[in-house]
């Protein structure tokens, strides 16, 4: 039985080429980048404005069915996937998130891919990176500072204390600042009120940077962030506390996109990680867009399942940022749609051929939407050890019957070799299907109108409800003329209702819409269906329980 090594363990024993060596694999001149390390870089705008000519490579997009406890391992199938079109010859990128260090402590453990299809220096980016997030954190805090300061120093803005709606922001799970009482000590402390904490990926600063052009764009987006509202009920915005000039120098090389490498030596661009619930869960539009011109294939992902993440990915950034995806990879895994047929956790190793078939239903709903808008849709089946060979031919059979293509994909196992056969039938599809993206809606619709459009296309629902307090903020954002962007719904990953218990694949629901706010500086609305958690708490056995670094500086437990 040959031995199983920990991710961290085959991460160690990678053999990384010298970032400047990965950099003119891609185009890109020594002079253009920015070392942080000897394995890590920032790519200069330099070179984003020279490689704007070069003619876009094809984008594809893997996504997933509705997620589960099970795990589906997105990244490392879109990981193991630009490994694999090398494999076949093709020059292929691949664009992620960056991880943020509340799930690296918490539950997840590292988020940089898994086994043989992983992005490397593995724990640098997992802890500090290039320091994006840190950036983040000093520029959501510094303007959360700028507004108690104005207050105490006169307010002459008018701001009323208690609809302050900018909150303050740490890069760690960390549940006893969810709600907080600031200001305390008396007069030569500000006034006291309530304030919350939200983990750093949840400021709409990420979400912003991810969706800008450049540093005058994103300068631009930080200006019209809704901070507060004023005593006569208008909003107050970052650009009236002159606040967005000193923000964006904080963040004049978090907005750089970041370069590193698979175990294959294959480029990764690993920039922004928005909130993929309250955000749109995708990496920054600049590194899309410049990983387009570097490669003949850029290969990117999207948080969650593809109700969420996909959904928001072609409606919120390809909208913005003029992408026309040539396919989508839906990945699926047995266990998970054997979960969606009803199979608990805990009997998930059984063989069960009919639970598999019954789950199916979450994969073709998934299937249909990418579809809907104009997108080949390819299904990566992630093998793990347990699958059948009965589960895994009635899964191949039933997808046949579907119309789609499928591949088996052991990335995690072999790298590039092991996705061969995904990475021939992307080469295949993405020349053989035009692609004929097209969003789902005008956002020149309404706010509710945009709503149905969604629960009843995608999640496949009966009708939107909104709540008194969500009408009440729709008419205000209608008379504030602030209406007319995309939606992005902040609901469960879980599945396709605002229920999280409502697996497979549910019909003819309710979405109860419960809150509606506007993130002026991202450009779209936010419509809660829930208490979304936006400051996650740890476990009762955090992943930081079983890390550690020895006097040499090896690491242990990153997962």
């Amino acid at each position: 039985m040959a031995e199983f090594k920990t991710d961290i363990q085959i991460a160690d024993e990678a053999k990384m080429l010298p970032i400047v060596e990965v950099a003119k694999k891609c185009g890109i001149k020594e002079e253009e980048i920015e070392n942080y390390g000897k394995y890590k870089a920032k790519i200069s705008f330099d070179a984003i404005e020279r490689l704007k000519s070069n003619k876009d490579g094809k984008l594809v997009l893997v996504t997933a069915i509705t997620p589960t406890p099970a795990g589906e391992g997105k990244s490392t199938v879109s990981i193991g996937l630009a490994q694999g079109l090398n494999k076949i010859g093709k020059n292929a990128i691949v664009a992620l998130r960056e991880p943020s260090l509340g799930p690296v402590f918490g539950i997840k453990g590292g988020a940089a891919g898994g086994g043989y299809s992983q992005v490397v220096p593995m724990e640098d980016i997992n802890l500090h990176f290039t320091g994006d997030l840190h950036a983040m954190t000093a520029a959501n805090n510094l303007l959360a500072a700028l507004i108690d300061n104005h207050i105490h120093q006169g307010n002459k803005l008018g701001i009323d204390s208690r609809r302050i709606t900018w909150k303050r922001v740490l890069d760690m799970n960390d549940r006893s600042l969810r709600n907080i009482v600031i200001g305390l000590g008396g007069k030569a402390c500000g006034f006291t009120r309530e304030d919350h904490f939200m983990i750093t990926v949840a400021s709409e600063i990420m979400a912003a940077l991810c969706l800008a052009s450049d540093l005058p764009d994103l300068k631009e987006r930080l200006s019209k962030m809704i901070v507060a509202y004023n005593l006569e009920g208008k909003p107050v915005t970052a650009g009236d506390l002159n606040a967005q000039g000193a923000m964006a120098m904080l963040l004049k090389d978090a907005i750089k996109p970041n370069l590193v490498q698979t175990l294959e030596n294959t480029p990764a661009l690993i920039h922004g990680g928005p909130f993929a619930n309250i955000a749109h869960g995708c990496n920054s539009l600049i590194a899309t867009k410049l990983g387009l011109k570097m490669g003949d294939y850029l290969v990117t992902e999207a948080g969650f399942g593809a109700d969420l993440g996909a959904e928001k990915f072609l409606d919120i950034k390809c909208r913005f940022g003029g992408l026309k995806p040539s396919a989508a990879v839906i990945v699926a895994t047995i266990r998970a749609l054997k979960m969606h047929g009803g199979v608990a956790k805990d009997q998930l190793k059984e063989e069960n051929v009919q639970a598999l078939k019954d789950g199916f239903a979450n994969l073709g709903r998934h299937i249909e939407n990418i579809r809907k808008f104009g997108i080949p849709a390819i299904v990566a089946v992630n093998r793990f050890a347990d699958d059948t060979e009965a589960e895994i031919q009635a899964l191949m059979e039933k997808c046949e019957e579907y119309g789609v293509k499928v591949a088996l994909c052991e990335g995690w196992a072999k790298g590039g070799e092991g996705v061969k056969e995904l990475a021939e039938i992307v080469v295949k599809v993405t020349d053989e299907e035009k692609a004929d993206y097209k969003p789902l809606y005008d956002v020149n619709l309404t706010i509710e109108e945009k709503l149905n459009k969604i629960v009843k296309e995608i999640y496949h629902g009966g009708k939107v409800v909104l709540s008194p307090a969500a009408k009440k903020e729709i008419k205000t954002l209608e008379e504030l003329g602030l209406d007319k962007m995309p939606i992005c719904m902040a609901k469960t990953q879980y599945s396709f209702t605002d229920d999280p218990k409502a697996v497979g694949a549910p019909e003819g629901f309710e979405i109860n819409v419960q809150t509606v706010r506007v993130s002026a500086g991202a450009g779209f609305i936010v419509c809660e269906t829930g208490n979304i958690m936006v400051m996650p708490g740890l476990p009762k056995v955090p992943a930081a329980d079983k890390m550690d670094v020895s006097a040499d500086g090896t690491m242990t437990g990153l997962f």
